[in-house]
């Protein structure tokens, strides 16, 4: 009897156990779904975007190390504090700007010949590697130039233009758009059109390694091919945060631009004007036509039928004048119906300087010197090299000609439109376009 009751009981406490397994696992399994997907959202893309930046410039393939490390180190720890989650993975990644970026080193699994292991191995090119150090005038260039934002930016200044003393978190999305990220090197890069964008833009793809060959990166950038550098997807942007990583999108944004190098390359504002107009309106382009040429030259040239394609109008000598440009921007009916385009849009507005301390500040002005400097900062100039610029380029001292039929008074307004650039990045007054 009793040896039946102790049966009876060793049974039951056999199921009870076995039923608090199978509650507890479905517990685990429901409390790592809810984590999955507050959390681990496309596995929190630790390997490319906290892991920090890294040298390697294996074919995708080959990428398998940093990934299976971070599978170990989720499963290992279940960390609820966001910032001991990313601190896990920051905690001893250098600088970027100090970074050396050389060869994988002696016990970097990739460093394999090719006779041990299959996968491919992109040499570097190692044109140019600087030992002596950056000259100093261009170093005390660059904090002049930040210094100068600064102040402008500071609440001690009296100057005042819209957006300046909002903070990063009162940005929206949509405006962050023209910040891209490079992971592999440390590097956010704020474009603006007009402003050599198209060369900085075959740079990133070539460090981010985002376009690929048969399964290889492209080395040169000059290699990108021109319908593809300006393709969205291409770039890893700001604005694209909130759809990878939900509601911790700002918390990253801010972590990754206090670690990693930011820049951005600048023009005269009434020079980028002249140059927006050029292209966009004396070439034939059938988007901006259609979108801007079409407005202007009903409401400021008086066509009220004006030809229906770019061809056509082009055909039968019908454009916008730099006259009816500038009418377009000073109208105030323009913002109203949308925001200025990235082209002609205040630089300020495309990359915030007041919000984000940026570690650079380059000119076109001054653009070959500038960006030799700037990859050697970056310590990228062993894999890459700026591609030889264009010398046929819009200059300064073409202004007066362009605004000789530009009456005075509208002058004047157009230098209070985008007054804000001329005084954030050092660019004089044109006092002789605003004082004849």
């Amino acid at each position: 009897m009793a040896l039946s009751q102790s049966k009876s009981t060793k049974m039951g406490k056999s199921r009870l156990f076995r039923i608090f397994m199978i509650v507890g696992a479905v517990f685990m399994i429901l409390l790592i779904i809810i984590y999955w997907d507050d959390v681990g959202a496309s596995n929190f893309y630790l390997h490319t975007t906290i892991s920090g930046p890294h040298p390697s410039r294996l074919s995708p393939q080959g990428r398998r190390g940093p990934e299976k490390k971070v599978e170990e180190d989720k499963e290992s720890s279940f960390l609820t504090d966001i910032d001991a989650f990313v601190n896990q993975f920051l905690e001893g990644t250098a600088d970027p700007t100090e970074q050396v970026r050389g060869e994988p080193p002696p016990g970097d699994p990739h460093n394999q010949s090719s006779e041990k292991s299959d996968e491919k191995f992109v040499p570097r090119r190692e044109w140019k590697i600087h030992l002596s150090p950056i000259d100093p005038e261009k170093k005390q260039k660059q904090e002049n130039r930040k210094q100068l934002i600064q102040d402008v930016c500071g609440n001690k200044s009296v100057f005042d233009f819209p957006g300046k003393n909002r903070t990063f978190d009162d940005i929206p999305n949509k405006e962050l758009d023209h910040l891209i990220v490079d992971d592999r090197h440390g590097i956010i890069y704020c474009y603006v059109p007009k402003v050599a964008c198209t060369n900085w833009k075959r740079i990133m793809i070539v460090l981010s390694e985002s376009l690929l060959v048969d399964g290889v990166p492209y080395q040169d950038p000059l290699d990108v091919p021109q319908e593809l550098i300006h393709n969205s997807s291409l770039h890893f942007t700001f604005n694209k945060f909130w759809k990878r990583y939900g509601k911790f999108s700002r918390h990253l944004m801010k972590i990754k631009l206090k670690k990693y190098t930011k820049f951005l390359f600048v023009r005269d504002p009434f020079v980028r004007l002249i140059s927006a107009y050029r292209n966009k309106f004396e070439q034939e382009n059938e988007d901006f036509y259609k979108r801007f040429a079409l407005v202007m030259l009903k409401k400021y040239s008086n066509y009220t039928d004006p030809p229906a394609s770019v061809v056509d109008a082009f055909a039968a000598g019908i454009r916008p004048s730099f006259s009816n440009f500038v009418q377009y921007l000073l109208d105030p009916s323009t913002e109203k119906e949308m925001p200025f385009n990235e082209h002609w849009r205040q630089m300020y507005r495309l990359c915030h300087p007041c919000q984000i301390n940026y570690d650079f500040v380059g000119k076109l002005e001054t653009l070959d010197e500038d960006a030799e400097h700037l990859l050697r900062i970056l310590r990228v100039d062993n894999i890459v090299e700026f591609p030889e610029s264009h010398r046929n380029r819009t200059v300064s001292s073409w202004e007066q000609d362009w605004f000789a039929n530009i009456p005075l008074e509208t002058r004047k307004e157009l230098y209070r439109l985008y007054e804000a650039d001329f005084k954030l990045f050092g660019y004089s007054k044109p006092e002789k376009l605003l004082h004849e």
